[in-house]
């Protein structure tokens, strides 16, 4: 009798380990680890008010231009530690047909204002508004920064998930411009909130 108590204990041990296996193996994957689904996928449409308001910009109003969709807010230390770097990317590339475009992140648009009137602005990026986090949804946004390429089809062709720098911007622009898809990089780590 005691010997089948002690089967069925290491049948429980056993079963909760496997358990364990899974659970880990399942949930615990680190996002940035799987490919995005939009790559090779025609980009999600938008339409978006800039910030300061008014007429909404439109990804259509774009198209034939390679368009750097980077999502971002001010509590993102990440997104401020890259901003310098997305906005000189933004001027150097501006009369190549690159455009850059700058979405809010669950972000009020007076507080993005007020972080860009201090951290600086490119006269060749789009700073717009994204109510209701419908266009971050629609990309698959796990967490800031996000920064997706899309080629002049329409395709997006690239993402960099957590920080970039300008000549990661750069050299993966220029593979689109060289008809490359570029793919996933995963430079570090991303805030899903202003706590995180």
């Amino acid at each position: 009798m005691n010997r089948g108590i002690r089967w069925v204990g290491y049948g429980i041990a056993l079963a909760a380990v496997v358990f364990a296996v899974v659970l880990a193996s399942r949930f615990g994957t680190d996002p940035g680890l799987v490919d995005s689904p939009l790559l090779g996928q025609p980009a999600p449409m938008f339409e978006l008010p800039p910030l300061e308001g008014g007429e909404t910009i439109s990804l259509g109003d774009l198209e034939g231009e390679i368009v750097v969709v980077n999502f971002f807010a001010s509590w993102c230390l990440q997104c401020r530690n890259e901003h310098a770097d997305l906005t000189s990317t933004a001027d150097a590339f501006a009369d190549q047909g690159v455009t850059l475009v700058q979405i809010a992140y669950q972000e009020s648009p007076p507080a993005s204002l007020q972080y860009l009137e201090v951290a600086g602005r490119s006269p060749s990026a789009l700073y717009l508004a994204d109510p209701g986090s419908r266009t971050a949804i629609a990309y698959g946004v796990f967490g800031i920064p996000e920064t997706f390429f899309i080629d002049e089809e329409g395709t997006v062709v690239g993402k960099i998930i957590g920080e970039s720098d300008a000549l990661t911007l750069g050299a993966t622009i220029d593979a689109i411009k060289r008809g490359e898809s570029p793919g996933q990089n995963v430079t570090g780590d991303t805030q899903q909130a202003p706590d995180g």
